[in-house]
């Protein structure tokens, strides 16, 4: 049943296709009386007799395309808006069977010179029908039946294609943040980059992520990171440098 969606779509092309072609043929020849009409025969096609077959089709040719990716809840509209399109080419097929010459009407009247039904009823002597009607009404009973098929069917077909899903505004995945570490803040010294300053470091939307022995000390208007463990070394070297330099001034004002 899974593998059941191909046959049903290649089917159903091939009914739209049934009811295309038999639009095309030729439905009615109508005689005329010679003495009221120029022409003691008209034919009637089915573009004159059932002009909404070509829409009713090709409406049901596009539902079968459209069914080869559509997702379960889809799939059983469409089936429903068949199972209707199906109706309509029988209802159009057999109101046309019921009166040929209402059908052939605009066909008659382009070459009798009449337009009133009653007028052209008069003109007409006998309707030959042939047997496109009945193809057509077919295709149309072919089509309904076909839209049962797809609701029972259609719950046992896989679902639509991953390529055809899109992420939803706002919800494009987010970098994941990276993780610090000591080669990495290394690499961030050799670039110029402090790599206790997150917005350097991660972008202005980045978090603040430490070092893992630092100290965050509050200030007025920022945080100052304070390092401790391993940097202190480089911190008492500089508050050394300060502090001889300090003695140093003490010592020639001394003097």
């Amino acid at each position: 049943m899974k593998r059941s969606r191909p046959l049903v779509v290649v089917i159903g092309l091939a009914v739209a296709g049934i009811v295309m072609l038999s639009w095309t043929q030729t439905w009615f020849t109508v005689h005329l009386d010679t003495s009221a009409a120029v022409t003691s025969t008209v034919v009637a096609d089915g573009s004159k007799a059932v002009p909404q077959f070509t829409a009713l089709a090709i409406a049901s040719l596009a539902l079968f395309l459209a069914m080869t990716i559509a997702g379960k809840v889809v799939r059983i509209v469409l089936a429903a808006i068949e199972i209707l399109l199906g109706l309509g080419i029988v209802v159009s097929g057999i109101t046309a069977l019921r009166d040929p010459v209402g059908a052939a009407k605009g066909a008659i009247g382009d070459v009798a010179g009449v337009s009133d039904l009653a007028a052209v009823r008069r003109i007409v002597t006998s309707v030959d029908v042939s047997a496109w009607p009945a193809v057509g009404i077919a295709g149309g009973v072919l089509a309904v039946l076909l839209g049962v098929v797809v609701l029972v069917v259609q719950r046992s077909w896989p679902g639509p294609s991953r390529k055809y899903a899109a992420n939803p505004a706002g919800t494009a995945p987010k970098a994941a943040p990276v993780q610090r570490d000591a080669i990495v803040d290394w690499d961030d010294l050799s670039a110029g980059v402090d790599p206790t300053d997150a917005a350097a470091v991660d972008g202005p939307d980045a978090a603040v992520v430490g070092a893992p022995d630092a100290t965050v000390v509050d200030a007025p208007d920022a945080a100052v990171v304070e390092p401790t463990g391993a940097d202190d070394t480089i911190g008492s070297g500089v508050r050394r440098s300060t502090d001889g330099a300090t003695d140093h001034e003490e010592h020639r004002e001394h003097h």
